[in-house]
């Protein structure tokens, strides 16, 4: 856990910025796995530390999903088939409605488990957790990419609407 009230100098500009600015929200993008680049997960966890202690909406994409389950005490693990590919969502029929049924894939990491503060929101075809939401605080997740779809997905735009108008 990231102490925002220390005097460890690691973050220092962040800080500040986060003092400055009136941030409503957060994107965590994909990218990179975690551990490629030490800064950028350590500037995430600190970002996610924050988030938590002022109760920011946060929305995790791909890597960013796989950090925020990392933050909330989570493994990753190697998987096989999730890069360049489409996946078919599982979900229960409570969620149906709330999702499209078939999602992109470019990512060689899965979180091992839905970290206990988070419940599951989707599965792949192939039983990976690909979407979760925390159980208190205003933070979802996603395994994919809604900017890397051909067709733009509304209901993308409108389920980061309701996460940022509900954290408030």
């Amino acid at each position: 856990m990231v102490d925002l009230d220390s005097s460890d100098e690691s973050q220092p500009r962040l800080g500040g910025w986060l003092r400055e600015l009136n941030i409503n929200a957060l994107i965590l993008s994909g990218g990179n796995d975690i551990g490629n680049v030490p800064q950028r997960d350590l500037t995430e966890n600190y970002l996610l530390a924050w988030a938590e202690r002022n109760m920011v909406p946060v929305l995790g994409i791909c890597r960013g999903m796989q950090m925020m389950g990392v933050y909330a005490g989570g493994k990753l693990i190697e998987v096989e088939g999730h890069v360049k590919t489409r996946h078919q969502l599982q979900f229960d029929d409570h969620n149906r409605e709330k999702f499209v049924e078939s999602v992109n894939s470019y990512h060689n990491q899965v979180l091992e488990n839905c970290p206990d503060s988070f419940k599951v929101l989707a599965k792949s075809d192939d039983g990976n957790l690909e979407a979760m939401v925390h159980k208190y605080l205003p933070w979802e997740a996603w395994m994919w990419h809604p900017e890397r779809e051909t067709v733009f997905v509304k209901n993308f735009q409108e389920r980061f609407k309701d996460l940022v108008h509900h954290g408030k």
